[in-house]
Parts: structure tokens; C-alpha cells; sequence
């Protein structure tokens, strides 16, 4: 056989000479760089080896995932234990229930009607609002807030409210006027006015407008939270519920400020217990 020649099996059957003068040649920076990858190459079984000892630990990682139903389960559990207060309560207090009428801003808020028709507020997003309002709340000192509730339902909570936090409340009646004409005696400049209905506490909403200070809004599915900063939904018609949201914002907001007060158990502010 000629020297310049070199002989090869093609298919494993007979053989072939290939003239070396005709294999290209290639440049020795790239067949230094290709010599090195053929040698460190791993083989086949090793690469295979490896990929199904991947595939073994993802699919016990899959195994481990829970189900749709458990996962679920486990979100409202999550929920549950990041809420203000146990859902129970919410629910006891009767702080979902709305009205039969729905505004188009409470719409959101409501995720279905009763066979009576009353809607019903997401508690979910109710603990959500609260938590807004206590940290909205908070930026303010307690001499620079009013609390408004002119609704008897809401009278004691609001004064256990105002005893506690150290914020002028008004009840049974609101001076109109107070916040807006300087020639009165009983004249003073707030910056936020917490208005629990602002159908009912119209007065205090209007005034705290004229002077474009801060609103805090309690808002039932019938009312507008226009005009607000800031608002809570929840039931602002029942004690119960009024009680329990004057509760945790009272609780948060002595918390925040650093204020040192006993606060009473909720089954006093709810008027389950005298």
C-alpha cells in the first residue's frame, strides 16, 4: 500500500483508501481546541447516566408538590393566620353583611348576593382595607384626627375608641362649622377626619372637604368613597361590626404610635359583654 495513503472500514464491510493529501487540513489553533473537547468529552453512557439522575430528583420534587385542592387549603391557611383577628370574628361581628344597594365604587368589593338580597363584602379584602387603614391612620398625632359617628349603633365603640387613642370624637351631634369658620369659639384646624357613614355624617365630610384635609372612610356597599383618602369597607350599621372595626384600628394604632393603654377584650366593643 502506498505511504500516503490510509486505509478505513466503511460500514464495517470492505475497505477504502483515502489519499491523506485529501482529508482538509485544519488550522492548529482550532484542532488544538477540537483535540481538547474530543478528550474531555464525556461519553454517551456517562451523559446518559447524569440526565436520569436529574430526572429522579425533579420528579421527587414533583412528588412532593401538592395537589390543586391541597394547595388551595394551604393558601387559606396562610390567609387565615395573617389576618388581623380570626376570620370567626369577622364573621360573627357580621362585618360582610352589606346592604341591597351597591355602588360602582363598593362593586369590587362584593362577590355575591344573599337569597335576601343583602350583598356580601369578601372578608379577605376586608382584614386587607383595615390593615390599609390602621398604617393610613398612624401617620397622623391624635390631636390632629376627629372621629365622627353620629350613628347611636356606634356611640360606645367610638368612645372607647377616643378614651383610648387620645382622638377627639364627636357622637351624637357634630357642630358644623367647627372645622371651617375661625369667628366660632369651639374653632380648630385637624388634619384627618375619620367619617364612619358619610351619609349620616355628611356634616363633618363636607366641612373636612372645604379645608382639603385628610378623609378616612368607612364605606357600606351603599355608600361613595368619594371625597376619601382613604377607606374601609365593612357593615357601618350594626354595633357589632362597628364595635369591631374601631377594635383594630384602636389596636393598631396604639401599637404604631407607642401608646401605653389597656385595651379592653373585643366582646366589649362588640356589646357582647358589659
Amino acid at each position: 500500500m502506498p505511504k500516503n495513503k490510509k486505509t478505513d472500514e466503511v460500514d464495517g464491510e470492505g475497505k477504502e483508501e483515502i489519499e491523506i493529501s485529501e482529508v482538509q487540513e485544519i488550522p492548529e489553533e482550532k484542532l488544538v481546541k477540537l483535540a481538547e473537547a474530543e478528550s474531555l468529552d464525556e461519553s454517551l453512557e456517562e451523559k446518559k447516566k447524569k440526565l436520569l439522575a436529574k430526572a429522579a430528583k425533579l420528579k421527587e420534587k414533583l412528588d412532593k408538590v401538592p395537589d390543586t385542592e391541597e394547595l388551595k387549603e394551604q393558601v387559606k391557611a396562610k390567609k387565615k393566620s395573617d389576618m388581623l383577628i380570626p376570620l370567626e370574628e369577622y364573621v360573627k361581628a357580621g362585618i360582610y353583611l352589606g346592604t341591597r344597594v351597591v355602588t360602582p365604587e363598593m362593586r369590587p368589593f362584593v362577590y355575591r348576593r344573599r337569597a335576601d338580597g343583602l350583598a356580601i363584602f369578601n372578608t379577605d379584602i376586608i382584614d386587607e382595607k383595615i390593615k390599609e387603614g390602621v398604617e393610613f391612620l398612624s401617620k397622623f398625632s391624635p390631636e390632629d384626627v376627629i372621629l365622627v359617628c353620629k350613628r347611636q349603633a356606634g356611640w360606645k365603640a367610638a368612645k372607647m375608641f377616643g378614651d383610648i387613642t387620645g382622638i377627639r370624637v364627636f357622637t351624637k351631634k357634630y357642630p358644623a362649622g367647627i372645622l371651617t369658620n375661625t369667628t366660632l369659639p369651639d374653632f380648630f384646624e385637624n388634619e384627618l377626619t375619620i367619617v364612619t357613614d358619610h351619609w349620616v355624617d355628611k356634616n363633618a365630610l363636607n366641612d373636612t372637604l372645604k379645608v382639603r384635609k385628610n378623609i378616612l372612610m368607612v364605606c357600606d356597599t351603599n355608600n361613595f368613597s368619594k371625597g376619601a383618602d382613604h377607606f374601609i369597607i365593612g357593615n357601618n350599621k350594626s354595633a357589632k361590626s362597628i364595635g369591631l372595626i374601631f377594635y383594630l384600628l384602636a389596636r393598631g394604632y396604639c401599637k404604631a404610635k407607642g401608646i401605653k393603654a389597656e385595651i379592653q377584650d373585643l366582646e366589649y366593643w362588640t356589646g357582647d359583654k358589659e
